[in-house]
């Protein structure tokens, strides 16, 4: 076996053990606050082995031309990285288990709501980041047409259910800095957080596929290129399904998922049995707030 072709089979390894890691670090209600944090060193350790194997990269990064897919590869490689590395930091910063001598770092009020949102931009980029590279993985595998229709519907499903999820869990007010912690289901089983977690990526990773799709086809010869509006309309269709699960199923705060969504109870019964919204949002609110001021990391994942 060549030299090449071992090293692009570690990489995959490791792009391959990043991506689980990265799902359980986003199951902090699973793992719990100790497990989170060595997993996070893991995935410290992770991505820099990555980088070391990359470092080929970086040394063209200046170099050559620079065409649709490789500008739009190369800030997301930027903005990735920066996103891991303030994730990492933020995450030491208040770390009680594996490095707890670097609690303190930083001001623990500020790297909590950081470590919140910037944990969640690495998921989203890192599910971008998977999708531009899958056409070119994938290239070998030789499916028909018909083949290559049927898995794009069946993707754009998983997309579309991916991105209801993304907003009923309420990811956008972490990005954005719109609450400090993160309100978190520990009643829920622990494969179902695992499963909505990759459901979510999976709508990342179909947008950064399509998005692939588009660049390559743009670069490709006159006689090999194919339709480019399928790509969009395969990514408009996801983003129609999701906001068809959204406005099918409704959510007031935000939170609900698979796991607290009643498929067989009406609406207007649910309603009469719920208990009221001030009771509910206030016990809400205090232990949200009464965690946050404890110093548990149970404001972030």
């Amino acid at each position: 076996m060549s030299k090449a072709k071992t090293n692009m089979i570690i990489k995959r390894i490791v792009d391959a053990a990043m991506t689980v890691l990265l799902l359980l670090l986003m199951a902090y209600q699973v793992t719990g606050e100790m497990a989170h944090e060595w997993i996070g060193m893991g995935m410290t350790v992770l991505v820099i082995i990555h980088q070391i194997l990359n470092r080929k990269w970086y040394g063209a990064l200046f170099r050559g031309k620079y065409n649709p897919y490789r500008s739009i590869t190369t800030v997301l490689n930027i903005l990735l990285i920066a996103s891991f590395a303030l994730t990492a930091f933020c995450g030491m910063s208040m770390s009680s288990y594996a490095v707890p001598f670097l609690y303190g770092m930083a001001p623990v009020s500020f790297v909590r709501q950081l470590h919140l949102s910037m944990s969640h931009w690495a998921f989203v980029l890192m599910g971008l980041h998977l999708g531009m590279h899958i056409p070119a993985m994938t290239a070998g595998l030789k499916l028909k047409d018909r083949t290559k229709a049927i898995l794009s519907c069946i993707f754009t499903c998983i997309g579309g259910i991916g991105l209801w999820l993304f907003f009923r869990n309420g990811i956008p007010d972490y990005l954005f800095f719109r609450v400090p912690f993160a309100f978190l289901d520990y009643e829920k089983a622990g494969w179902l957080v695992f499963l909505e977690n990759l459901l979510m990526l999976s709508f990342w990773t179909f947008i950064g596929t399509q998005t692939a799709l588009i660049c390559r086809n743009a670069a490709g010869k006159a006689e090999a290129k194919k339709n480019p509006l399928l790509p969009v309309v395969a990514v408009m269709a996801s983003v129609i399904i999701g906001i068809a699960l959204m406005l099918v199923f409704p959510s007031a705060d935000g939170q609900a998922s698979f796991g607290n969504t009643d498929w067989s109870v009406p609406q207007a019964e649910s309603e009469q049995n719920a208990e009221p919204a001030g009771t509910e949002e206030a016990f809400r609110r205090f232990s949200c707030f009464y965690h946050f001021y404890k110093g548990k990391a149970t404001v972030s994942r």
